[in-house]
């Protein structure tokens, strides 16, 4: 079947040009030429949202979202809520039930939409997974030639040995230009983002231009799909050593997830969400989406250079005062500048990286890093965990916001996120946290807890922890001298088995306490974050779902 006859049988599409598979450099013009929409609060709807700078189609293409929608909408994010499938998902505050008659109900207004405006969409055929034991086809179709330009750029464009194509595809539907209304259709605004399990269907409606709305709503329906199959699907970045020694590092924003798998000893198999099969681990996708905002390029080199490649897309970073794009170089943005938003970010394919391993995949990971940045400045640099450990501390998926990075924060706040990643996590935190305990077991992986926070005090009144010293606890642990030499000591508050030794790290720095002139501050900021962990551990329920209490 052709493709507008597949479209018009899987969506009701009819009457419209269907742009497939443009190459980078035609979407880049398209983008130029057609991609409108509102960009300011009281803007009008007709702005132009794609910009190309001074370097043109050699360089990157920078993209403006609607002012209320800058990062993902976890609020008007939903999954259909078919009977089969209701048990089964781990239902919450970002990822909420939909009716399913109101869905198919909207679903045929967004399509009656896109029939009456006519005109063209784009699609742009790619697959979510490298490797074919799971991958599946993923086909974009939307208003926005950028959006399709990402989808190329994040994903793989051909994953040999995946058969059924037609049968395992899924399309999401992509559509800015249409206003939910909340009393008749079922959802909180004019936009909403609804998954559909049962018929491989994610609506996107409104005002849910981020992009990343186009690579986290897929990954959603990855961590449905792949521990229904017994493997596992994990938010975390993964690289591997010239022993083919493989690694996985979970972690939260502003944790060095990206920063610490990018290393020049080892090949990167990719910075953010990663399968683990029975035959290893591999990438889910063929990009990175990275943060920009204050990003120091001598510390960053690979995404700083590759803001200057074409086929790129920088979103969100607000024009230099009195200076047409078109006149800017990349390099001469401003990255400091968040007066658009904080969640500044940077579309690139893999490919950008100068050491990344073969077919994005790895065997089975022999170490587990779980990153934590604790700003309040009390856990250990490192911990060795154990099975028990693992699970209890990749179900709380702890960090810590600083002061100053969001309206009202005066101070550090513990942040727990379930599997460092609750918003894309379906299932129940359990399902992942087992299946992580089961492999890590089967496959005699280590396991630490690496702090990438402050010492010797909270943040604001104490240094952030020395890359350096990060770096040498990482790699000691990945060569498993963290494990098997040099003994261990029981943390008092914690309950965690702080290694005695370390190469090229002074003792001093393993013990948290012994960092802080004040004792008794220590004692008491070290029980409240306690105390934090078991509050949340208490109102999440976890102790029901079968995870151990080790703190």
């Amino acid at each position: 079947m052709d493709l507008s006859g597949a479209l018009q049988r899987k969506l009701g599409l009819s009457g419209i040009q269907f742009k497939h598979n443009l190459p980078k450099e035609r979407l880049f013009y398209e983008a130029l030429a057609h991609d409108r929409g509102r960009t300011r609060r009281g803007g009008p709807e007709d702005e132009r949202k794609a910009f190309a700078t001074k370097l043109g189609v050699n360089g990157p293409l920078v993209f403006y979202t609607d002012p209320t929608c800058t990062g993902r909408p976890v609020n008007d994010t939903f999954m259909v809520a078919w009977p089969d499938l209701e048990a089964q998902v781990w239902w919450k505050d970002n990822l909420q039930k939909y009716d399913p008659e109101q869905f198919e109900a909207l679903l045929e207004r967004v399509v009656a939409h896109c029939n009456q405006r006519g005109g063209h969409l784009y699609v742009q055929d790619v697959f979510a997974g490298a490797d074919p034991v799971y991958s599946v086809p993923y086909r974009f179709v939307g208003e926005f030639a950028t959006h399709a330009m990402f989808a190329y750029n994040m994903f793989p464009k051909e994953v040999p040995g995946v058969d059924d194509v037609e049968g395992k595809r899924w399309t999401m539907l992509n559509v800015p230009s249409f206003r939910c209304q909340p009393e008749r259709d079922g959802c909180h605004s004019e936009r909403a983002v609804i998954v559909d399990m049962r018929n491989k269907v994610v609506l996107v409606a409104g005002r849910a231009d981020y992009c990343g709305v186009v690579k986290k709503t897929i990954f959603t329906v990855m961590n449905f799909l792949l521990p229904n199959m017994g493997y596992l699907s994990m938010h975390c970045s993964a690289n591997i050593g010239s022993s083919a020694d493989a690694a996985i590092l979970f972690g939260l924003s502003g944790t060095g997830k990206t920063t610490l798998s990018a290393d020049s000893a080892r090949q990167l198999i990719g910075d953010d969400e990663t399968g683990w099969t029975g035959d290893g681990i591999s990438n889910l996708e063929d990009g990175c989406y990275a943060k920009l905002i204050d990003l120091d390029k001598q510390a960053e080199p690979v995404i700083a250079a590759a803001m200057s490649m074409p086929g790129t897309i920088i979103e969100n970073v607000p024009p230099l005062p009195g200076k047409p794009m078109e006149e800017t170089d990349p390099q001469e943005l401003d990255l400091r500048d968040g007066s658009i938003t904080e969640n500044i970010r940077f579309s690139y394919p893999l490919a950008c990286n100068p050491n990344v391993a073969t077919g994005a995949r790895g065997g089975h990971p022999q170490t587990i890093v779980l990153l934590t940045a604790d700003a309040f400045g009390v856990l250990p640099p490192v911990s060795v965990l154990n099975g028990n450990g693992v699970m209890y501390h990749f179900i709380q998926g702890f960090t810590a916001k600083l002061a100053g990075t969001e309206v009202g924060l005066r101070q550090a706040q513990a942040t727990f996120s379930a599997c460092f990643g609750a918003p894309f996590m379906p299932h129940y935190p359990s399902v992942y946290a087992k299946l992580l305990k089961e492999k890590m077991e089967a496959n005699e992986a280590r396991c630490i807890l690496l702090n990438t926070g402050w010492r010797g005090g909270p943040a604001g009144a104490a240094p952030r922890m020395p890359i350096k010293d990060t770096r040498a606890l990482l790699n000691a642990a990945l060569s498993g001298k963290l494990h098997n030499g040099g003994g261990l000591d029981m943390h008092p508050v914690f309950n965690l088995q702080v290694p005695r030794q370390c190469p090229g790290v002074d003792l001093e720095v393993l013990d948290p306490r012994a960092s802080w002139d004040d004792k008794a501050a220590y004692d008491a900021a070290a029980i409240k974050l306690r105390d934090a962990f078991r509050d949340n551990f208490e109102k999440q329920g976890f102790g029901k779902l079968g995870i151990e209490a080790v703190m």
